[in-house]
């Protein structure tokens, strides 16, 4: 018989039992009808959200990958302050050369 799915809603408030409220893993496991070590999964997972690291594909998000995306996040916010200067430059030289 095929373990049942749940909606990550539903696993993030077990979870939460779990961490917050020092609810047992078997309590919350037969709770949802899920083995302890899927329950396990999802707590540790949990855990990783409240650290700041997302899950992608069903994975934690290593040191490096976390630090990549910030990376490219912060690469594309200064190409675009980049691009807003250019623009403003442009713009400041026309006003100039047109007096």
């Amino acid at each position: 018989m095929s373990q049942p799915t749940f909606k990550a809603e539903l696993k993030r408030e077990v979870a939460h039992l779990v961490i917050e409220q020092n609810y047992p893993f078997r309590q919350g496991s037969e709770a949802m009808g899920v083995s302890i070590s899927a329950l396990r999964d999802g707590v540790k997972r949990s855990m990783s959200e409240k650290r700041g690291q997302t899950i992608s594909q069903g994975k934690t998000m290593t040191a490096d990958q976390q630090r990549i995306q910030e990376l490219e996040a912060r690469l594309r916010k200064v190409e675009r302050e980049k691009d807003i200067l250019k623009k403003a430059s442009a713009l400041l030289m026309s006003d100039f050369y047109n007096r």
